[in-house]
């Protein structure tokens, strides 16, 4: 009996310290909750600061007022050689659990969900490395070709075109493949401490919180972590876009209208100097034709020196 009980015992803690190690390794930082993250907002990436910036994409993080938005930005890996694999919201028996992201040497599985510039679901496509040095490819990210020269093109098809921003039912249904599982196991690397700064000050933004933004954030992408004041940040997809929108399409359309206009005036005017110029070419050419002509003799007269009239007859 007492060496059963001792059994028992033992089985209860190894279960107890099981516990902990498989919820951390589930959930990095412990959230689980019943409602699920809002859709994806939809935003501009802005231009690469310069070399060597990674783009971290956006996601929906949860605080104690509930869902805030983490911008998109550019920061730097913690080593040449690492990517960035974002965290995302898997849905498992009623609770949504947060899955963190991290560095390592390949793009591990992030839940299937399509973050946008050159995270469509699987790996990544915005760049790679080589040599020590990161190059981007243009097709997918915003660079300014002046400022950073490690630049090629390489078009990707995306299979996930929604803005689903959650993993399981009634969500985006993905597996990962057996890279993805292999590179799961692979050495980690946590997040930079910019990125952690970022999220901080995303947290204490209220324009940030779904509550208030109604899942258009204030502040959807920035050029610098932790930067929310700054002209190049991305506002996103405001309540007041689509307004904005047909507002800056009519004036297009008012500005097309008047290049027309201007474009059928010029058009008129080159016309009739056209017209213009043919006439004052028919009038060089008759007059050239009159100058060149020779100056020929007249004509005798046939009864020059002819007597006139009947009387001359009999003299």
């Amino acid at each position: 009996m007492t060496r059963k009980f001792g059994i028992a015992l033992l089985l209860l803690a190894i279960v107890t310290l099981a516990l902990p190690a498989v919820s951390h390794a589930q959930v990095a930082v412990g959230v689980s909750i019943r409602i699920g993250p809002p859709p994806l907002p939809v935003y501009a990436q802005p231009i690469c600061p310069g070399p060597r910036y990674i783009w971290v994409p956006g996601y929906w993080a949860y605080g104690p007022d509930g869902y805030f938005w983490v911008p998109g930005t550019w920061v730097f890996a913690p080593e040449p050689g690492l990517l960035w694999t974002p965290g995302y919201w898997g849905f498992a028996d009623g609770f949504y659990v947060w899955h963190r992201g991290y560095w390592g040497p390949h793009v591990g599985f992030y839940g299937g969900i399509n973050y946008g510039y050159g995270y469509p679901g699987v790996g990544f496509y915005g760049g790679e490395w080589r040599r020590g040095e990161f190059f981007y490819n243009r097709s997918v990210t915003n660079i300014n070709v002046t400022v950073v020269h490690n630049v090629y093109e390489r078009n990707i098809v995306v299979r996930n075109d929604t803005r689903v921003s959650f993993n399981g039912e009634g969500g985006v249904r993905a597996m990962p493949n057996r890279d993805e599982e292999r590179w799961g196991h692979e050495r980690h690397w946590d997040p930079t401490p910019d990125q952690d700064r970022h999220r901080e000050e995303a947290g204490h933004n209220r324009d940030q919180w779904q509550s208030v933004n109604h899942g258009r954030p204030a502040f959807a992408a920035t050029q610098h972590a932790g930067e929310f004041d700054r002209r190049d940040a991305d506002r996103g997809d405001r309540g007041d876009s689509g307004e904005r929108d047909n507002r800056e399409l009519r004036q297009n359309n008012r500005e097309l209208r008047q290049n027309n206009q201007e474009m059928r005036q010029n058009n008129r005017e080159l016309r009739q100097n056209n017209h213009n110029q043919r006439e004052s070419n028919r009038d060089q050419r008759e007059q050239n034709r009159q100058k060149d002509r020779p100056n020929r003799p007249g004509k005798p007269d046939k009864d020059q020196g002819r007597p006139h009239g009947r009387g001359d007859r009999g003299l």
